[in-house]
């Protein structure tokens, strides 16, 4: 599956973007996905992930009640919806599809878009 990620973009703390990612391929259904976020000089770090019918969610403890990940099968289109944005919230964002569910390490996952850059000023 080919991911194309969109949506990053400027915003003042605690403004909200919404983040999506848009998969090429009849299988997106079939697929775990996340996202994941790389800011300058750090690793990738795991943000959420969301089941194959969007029942299930896991979201790391920073972006708690803050971040909304959601998909739409029929549009092989994931989102991330994120409000209260902070400006440690900035850095590359990366859609990825995986077939662990839930996974939270990047190593569990096979297929990733180009990434999406947000950046919060303060």
């Amino acid at each position: 599956v080919q991911l194309q990620a969109s949506g990053g973009g400027l915003v003042q703390a605690g403004g909200s973007l919404r983040l999506s990612c848009a998969a090429a391929g009849r299988t997106f259904s079939t697929y775990l996905m996340a996202w994941f976020r790389q800011a300058p000089g750090k690793e990738r770090e795991f943000v959420a992930s969301i089941a194959w019918n969007n029942a299930s969610t896991r979201y790391t403890d920073s972006v708690k009640g803050r971040f909304t990940i959601s998909r739409d099968n029929a549009k092989n289109t994931l989102y991330l919806q994120m409000n209260s944005l902070k400006p440690e919230d900035t850095a590359n964002y990366y859609c990825a599809a995986g077939t662990f569910y839930l996974a939270t390490r990047r190593r569990d996952y096979d297929y990733w878009g180009q990434g999406t850059q947000v950046t919060v000023s303060s």
